[in-house]
């Protein structure tokens, strides 16, 4: 094969692989809907989607020699084909091969040459057992006059119904049902971003600009001075001057005049223009945005599926319900917000829903509900609220949490507010969960979340009611390119700070600043608000100042002091500042990669006179200052504490896994003793002490529940943390982990050296 060719198939192998994803988008949102709704009117319309996204994923495949690919879409086309013509019922199970059907091929598509595996066969032969078994015909056969007069039985409404029933219009459900059909043009991104940077420079040409029209203003006003004085002069020194002196006075002026009309007419043209091109830049900056801003569809259309089987896989029923997903959001906040998102809707499924058979005791619907909402606010800002009707969250559980972690002091627990409380879950370490999983437990999913959102300059906070349901709110920017930013100054230094996070600005007397602790505050809205100088934050030398203020150059003799309060989630702070100056609208250039760890700084702007203005990291900016706070009245003296080696016992009858685990633990540090099964592993602890337990399940003699549950029974032994490292991965297992009273359950089809050093880590 020449390079040509190589050339050729590459670029065709790059097209199917796009293709195919949205093949496999479809197919997959199609069967969520179907599995949710089999006899609603759309049923047909939404099988024969599915069977004609196969056949056209099958031609694909077939183009680029995917036999593999092509194989499994041959038995998936003549499944759906089946089912549409004879109206064949699709069962749970069935739905479940199909959905791993679609999962398989996903794993395919990634990979460049065709694989056939036994799996794969073994697939292939359950998908066609699909259609050989006698099933009940459950999908209602709609004619075309009869589509819309088709009465479906009557039975309890969905959520989704209730939701829908507010706006009181059938259509808008029939519109969240019908897949959404967009003209669409292909763009690569890497054409698109360098356009979006061109088009956002011509901002720095509207500062520019700006300060030019200034600049001439200035100019204008010392001619017109300059004018004054010569007048002056002309009236004090010359009145009996000659006739000569005269002259070159009059014809002083005269040029001075025409300069002046000159420079006029230019003042005013200019602001002209600066008003047109103004308008020009903003509306050709505004087009870009919209073309580089993308649905919220276009990232959430996998979480009906995530949300499926993930609560498949606990034994839960749960409906994800989806509003105002055609907002139009920057594409870089988009890809920053996937994973927040994922974390939060598994927080609520694993934390929040409970099984069936609980919230039927406590009088509520078998299945959970789950709103995702996305709305625009004050037109700029981008606000998501995920809602649950589960259990709420359990303030207590958290507050003994934060305690175990030593986040919070067993002494002002009782001093602690709800809001204080709840702002808690968003602590790294802290988690409500009885036992670390692969799926939560660590307390990292929440921390991840608001380190992610205020990165993107937002928002977050909860709300939640005991047996009602948690609401998370996340507010954040809808672009991330520009935005109005307060100058500061401060130690004859400038600095942008983003208004997103400023709350307010004030200019109090020095009498309303009190000292509380060694801390000056002041109080707003009847909060006590501490506060900071922003030069010693930002390490900022304030010698030279003071010096030229003692030699009487001090600018002002006022005993006002302007302060910034700023507020991130929970928290508020004031910053006292040396001056106010001005909101601007500012383009902010990212650092570079050698200063990309600098903190308290996001990045920096230019002004229209060309210095270069760091823009501040609030989030940053605020932990610096509670970092300060803390270190306020310690000593000097640096205590140095001994370094505890932990010592680790790890079962396993497996030699390779047992060496494996022990090579890993003694690398990081741990002082690591062997077991073979479980009740050689008793014995050693009875004998010696262990501060955590690393445990197989199914072994010989004693099984790994087995040794647990001793442990944890023995009086001595009952706070020995015991994690469980094993295959067995269904919810039964989980359940009887937790029964037992094991602090961790890790599968090891997902287990990894940093994922078990992280549950050591939180353990110990």
């Amino acid at each position: 094969m020449d390079t040509k060719e190589e050339e050729f198939l590459k670029r065709l192998q790059a097209m199917f692989k796009i293709e195919a994803q949205e093949h496999i988008q479809v197919i997959s949102s199609g069967l969520i809907e179907l599995e949710k709704n089999p006899q609603n009117n759309m049923s047909l319309e939404l099988i024969e989607t599915i069977f004609r996204e196969a056949h056209s994923l099958k031609g694909a495949a077939r183009s680029v020699n995917r036999n593999d690919i092509e194989s499994i879409c041959q038995v998936l086309e003549t499944t759906f084909a089946k089912v549409k013509n004879e109206q064949w019922a699709l069962t749970a199970e069935h739905f479940d091969l199909i959905h791993k059907a679609i999962d398989t091929i996903s794993k395919m598509v990634s990979e460049a040459v065709s694989k056939t595996s036994d799996d794969n066969r073994e697939l292939i032969k359950m998908l066609r057992s699909i259609t050989q078994s006698d099933q009940p015909v459950t999908v209602k056969k709609l004619s075309k006059d009869s589509k819309h007069d088709a009465q479906l039985p009557a039975e309890v409404p969905s959520a989704k119904e209730v939701v829908m029933e507010k706006k009181s219009s059938e259509e808008i459900v029939q519109a969240e049902l019908k897949p959404r059909q967009l003209e669409t043009v292909r763009i690569p991104t890497e054409k698109l971003d360098p356009l979006f940077l061109q088009a956002e420079q011509m901002i720095q040409s509207k500062i520019a600009f700006t300060q030019r029209t200034i600049d001439l203003k200035n100019i204008y006003d010392f001619v017109g001075s300059w004018k004054t004085e010569l007048r002056k002069l002309e009236t004090r020194h010359f009145t009996d001057s000659g006739l000569q002196l005269k002259e070159i006075i009059n014809w002083t002026n005269e040029k001075l005049d025409e300069t002046e009309r000159s420079i006029s007419t230019v003042v005013h043209a200019m602001e002209s223009d600066q008003r047109s091109l103004g308008r020009m830049i903003d509306d050709h900056v505004d087009s870009m945005k919209k073309v580089l801003m993308l649905p919220m569809f276009t990232i959430i259309e996998v979480f009906p599926k995530l949300v499926r089987d993930l609560a498949r896989s606990q034994g839960k029923e749960v409906e994800l319900i989806i509003l105002g997903k055609e907002i139009e959001v920057d594409k870089r906040i988009l890809e920053e917000l996937k994973d927040p998102l994922t974390h939060l809707l598994r927080n609520c499924i694993d934390h929040g829903i409970k099984s069936p058979e609980e919230r039927l005791k406590i009088k509520k619907t078998a299945q959970g509900t789950i709103i995702l909402k996305f709305t625009v606010i004050d037109g700029r800002n981008l606000e998501i609220s995920i809602s649950d009707d589960g259990a709420g969250i359990d303030i207590d559980k958290v507050i003994s949490a934060a305690v175990k972690s030593g986040v919070v002091l067993k002494d002002n627990v009782e001093k602690i507010s709800t809001l204080e409380s709840f702002a808690l879950i968003f602590k790294s370490g802290i988690s409500t969960s009885p036992l670390i999983t692969d799926i939560s437990g660590r307390g990292l999913g929440l921390a991840i979340v608001r380190e992610k959102v205020e990165k993107l300059g937002g928002k977050i906070s909860v709300e939640s009611q005991p047996n009602i349901g948690t609401t998370f709110h996340l507010v954040l920017p809808q672009t991330l390119s520009t935005f109005r930013g307060v100058l500061v100054k401060s130690a004859e230094h400038f600095f942008f700070i983003p208004i997103f996070n400023v709350e307010r600005v004030l200019r109090v007397k020095d009498e309303e600043i009190k000292t509380v602790e060694n801390r000056e505050t002041i109080s707003i809205d009847q909060e006590i608000v501490g506060i900071f100088k922003l030069s010693d934050i930002l390490g900022l030398n304030d010698r030279a100042i003071a010096k030229f203020s003692q030699k009487g150059h001090k600018a002002s003799s006022s005993n006002l002091t302007q302060l910034l309060v700023l507020s991130q989630g929970n928290k508020r702070i004031c910053f006292k500042v040396d001056d106010i100056l001005d909101e601007h609208q500012i383009l902010v250039k990212e650092l570079s990669r050698q200063l990309k760890n600098v903190r308290n700084i996001s990045g920096a702007t230019v002004l229209g006179s060309g210095k270069v203005v760091p823009v501040i990291n609030v989030s940053d900016l605020m932990k610096s200052a509670m970092d300060s706070a803390l270190s306020t009245g310690k000593m000097g003296n640096e205590i140095q504490l001994a370094v505890k080696i932990y010592k680790i016992l790890v079962v396993d009858d497996s030699i390779t896994s047992r060496s494996l685990i022990k090579n890993i633990l003694e690398t990081a540090g741990y002082d690591v003793t062997t077991a073979v099964d479980g009740a050689e592993a008793f014995t050693k602890v009875l004998a010696g002490e262990f501060d955590l337990v690393v445990s197989d399940i199914d072994m010989p003699r004693m099984n790994g529940f087995e040794l647990t549950a001793k442990i944890k029974k023995d009086k001595k032994l009952g706070e020995l943390p015991v994690v469980l490292v094993t295959a067995l991965e269904s919810r039964e297992d989980r359940e009887h982990g937790i029964e037992v009273g094991a602090d961790a359950y890790i599968i090891k089809s997902s287990f990894d050296q940093s994922n078990l050093l992280d549950v050591l880590n939180k353990l110990l």
